[in-house]
């Protein structure tokens, strides 16, 4: 869980850095970039071309023109992307909307740190504070205990079955009450019989 807080927190990180820093940035060296080309294409030294995309080819002699002029301002030589204002926006939306849920995140990891299951003598106390007497335990469902390391206690409280969940990934020690359980059902139906 932590690793994927670690994540997710870089991630958005990451989408504030380029929408606060890096594509404001490149917005400005674009819009250089594009006041260099008008005036070459003002003085007739290239011809007006229309980018379509990301990556179209540029004239020679203006990234010559430009290589020259980022080298003076302390640029990057590579040619400028375009950043819109939406573009730019977009990327602070996603930063912030995943900088917001690994704040959530980080919230519900630490909650669930503070949770636990464990033995205090003959009694096991769960997560949400139940208290189980080992020996109350009718059974222990292990059909997610292979896959998951889940396994689910069943007891009875006033004639009615009730479930214990008991998770080995999130606590540890959840093993050693499935075996002291399994061991004491197995006592009890030796007796009876």
């Amino acid at each position: 869980m932590l690793f994927m807080l670690f994540m997710v927190s870089t991630i958005s990180a990451w989408f504030l850095w380029d929408g606060y820093v890096v594509w404001p940035n490149g917005a400005e060296r674009h819009a250089e970039f594009v006041e260099i080309e008008a005036a070459m294409v003002a003085s007739g030294k290239i011809e007006a071309v229309e980018h379509k995309a990301h990556g179209a080819e540029v004239n020679e002699y203006l990234r010559i023109e430009w290589e020259r002029y980022a080298k003076k301002a302390g640029y990057k030589r590579d040619i400028p992307k375009e950043r819109t204002d939406a573009s730019i926006r977009e990327q602070r939306i996603i930063g912030w909307v995943m900088m917001t849920g690994s704040v959530f995140f980080g919230l519900w990891v630490l909650w669930n740190h503070k949770l636990s299951v464990r033995a205090e003598g003959d009694v096991v106390i769960g997560t949400s504070g139940q208290r189980v007497e080992l020996d109350s335990i009718v059974k222990i469902d292990r059909k997610q205990w292979a896959k998951k390391g889940i396994a689910f206690a069943i007891y009875e409280v006033e004639g009615k079955p009730r479930r214990l969940t008991l998770d080995d990934h999130k606590f540890s020690g959840c093993e050693a009450i499935i075996l002291e359980a399994e061991r004491r059902i197995k006592q009890r139906s030796e007796q009876e019989a």
